[in-house]
């Protein structure tokens, strides 16, 4: 290889750093050029086709109405900082014939919308996540990645998911009549903006779901992995 020596024709593949000791990166040079410095990369934003399978349609209030079945319910148990999970029987709350989320008892809805084709949501309720008010859905969820939804009520889950429907593909938090949402237009996972607006816009979001009352140390983490099938 011609990589590992400093030597004529060599491909110039280096750092540069403060000193030995702090060891901090200053620039950053690969097969010659000056890709970053000071942490800031100047690689060019190229555009990109988006690519990815989206069959999913805007869902309705109605499409999340959970029937009751008895005096408890089953609930998904998340633990804070890890990816498997428990099962409760708690007690149903019911408004209007229907189970609704329970927010003094920390019992909020979980939905899952199929992006590969058209099909009624799936409803579950869960635990631990602390909203007291909006949703927060995302495309990024283990394995299979579809759209999925803890959210407060039925409409504020609704509209934060439409407004994922909409761009087909991205995260967000929707509270009151208000959805923010950060597009990931490639394979519903990746955004095809400059990174550094990426970064920024992601840790609005990460704090705006914070602000609805989630103490989970990365909500938006911990609701990607709700939806994955191999880990109870």
């Amino acid at each position: 290889m011609d990589v590992g020596l400093i030597e004529l024709g060599d491909a110039a593949d280096f750092i540069v750093v403060n000193n030995l000791q702090d060891f901090v990166v200053n620039s950053t040079y690969c097969q010659g050029i000056f890709l970053t410095t000071d942490g800031q990369s100047l690689l060019p934003s190229v555009p990109v086709t988006p690519m990815k399978k989206f069959a999913a349609e805007e869902i309705l209030t109605s499409d999340l109405h959970l029937p009751a079945a008895g005096k408890t319910v089953r609930v998904i148990a998340v633990e804070d900082g890890q990816l498997i999970t428990t099962e409760k029987h708690l007690p149903v709350y019911i408004e209007h014939g229907e189970v609704a989320a329970h927010l003094k008892a920390d019992v909020l809805k979980l939905v899952v919308v199929n992006r590969y084709q058209t099909a009624p949501p799936r409803v579950a309720l869960v635990h631990n996540f602390r909203l007291q008010r909006g949703a927060i859905p995302a495309s990024v969820g283990d394995d299979s990645h579809n759209i999925v939804a803890v959210g407060t009520t039925d409409e504020e889950i609704c509209a934060a998911m439409n407004g994922i429907i909409q761009v087909k593909g991205g995260i967000a938090v929707g509270e009151a009549n208000s959805v923010e949402v950060l597009p990931l237009p490639i394979a519903l996972l990746i955004a095809a903006d400059d990174g550094y607006g990426v970064a920024q816009k992601y840790a609005h979001l990460h704090n705006r779901a914070k602000e609805l009352s989630s103490l989970l140390i990365a909500p938006f983490m911990t609701l990607s992995f709700m939806a994955l099938l191999v880990i109870p």
